[in-house]
């Protein structure tokens, strides 16, 4: 990053914030792998641990992080990822403020695919007085299809329902661009290409404004919209969502006739 003198990047897939045994065991891991794209990179410090590392006071006897440790991960933890994975924003919570403890970061930077969790992170620093929190645009392949570690464990067939969830938000994105603003019709056209793909579950399809997070879907038109989504395609779940009218919506429109 050309604002740092020097840059540390945290890899570390974080016990604390998953709700499935299973999803944990079977995250995909690549320490070496990714240490090695770091360096390239030019990253000066790769910054991993564990949690009786992290935590050496605060385990109980079974290793689990004692309650009373978990951090509070404020309003906008609430809804949508909140509501879906019970536990997930506060074990995020504690364990990015910990590692913020710890580094001493004068900027954090943090991507905005998950959106929710980018909020969260924002609202935590501002409560610790630093660091400074930039969220950066998703990171897409070039069908749009947004980057995650979670995508290798898609098969191929799975890989090509997963674009529905692109397209979905290019179909939202171009309405909000032809002036659409009522947050229902919306999400109706959000949901639409989800619902109809058979292989792909949907958890949620929503709107939220920007700059106001609501743990219920708002009513009438939005000021800011921000678009969000969540499935399953097989065993894998994805998350990834749009701010309407701006951002990365464009590199999503480049490749939507392709996709539909």
């Amino acid at each position: 990053m050309a604002a740092c003198d020097a840059t540390v990047v945290s890899v570390f897939v974080n016990p604390l914030q998953f709700d499935e045994s299973s999803d944990l065991e079977g995250y995909p891991r690549d320490f070496e792998g990714d240490a090695q794209l770091l360096e390239e990179a030019g990253c000066d410090v790769v910054f991993t641990g564990t949690l009786p590392e992290f935590f050496p006071d605060e385990l109980n006897e079974e290793g689990a992080l004692n309650p009373g440790s978990l951090k509070d991960p404020g309003p906008s933890a609430l809804g949508l990822e909140g509501d879906s994975r019970a536990g997930h924003f506060a074990g995020m919570a504690t364990i990015v403020d910990r590692l913020f403890e710890v580094v001493s970061p004068t900027h954090a930077y943090f991507g905005r695919k998950d959106y929710q969790q980018a909020l969260i992170v924002q609202e935590l620093a501002q409560r610790r007085g630093e660091p400074i929190v930039e969220v950066c645009p998703t990171s897409r392949e070039k069908d749009g299809f947004a980057r995650s570690s979670r995508n290798e464990s898609l098969r191929e067939g799975e890989r090509r329902d997963a674009l529905v969830l692109s397209r979905a938000l290019a179909a939202c994105d171009g309405a909000w661009r032809d002036g659409e603003r009522d947050a229902e019709t919306l999400r109706q056209i959000l949901s639409a290409p989800l619902e109809e793909m058979s292989g792909v579950r949907l958890d949620y399809a929503a709107l939220r404004e920007r700059e106001a997070w609501s743990a219920e879907h708002p009513v009438g038109d939005l000021a800011a919209g921000v678009a969000l989504i969540a499935a399953r395609v097989g065993a894998v779940r994805l998350i990834d969502n749009l701010i309407l009218g701006e951002g990365d919506s464009c590199e999503i429109a480049r490749v939507k006739g392709a996709l539909l």
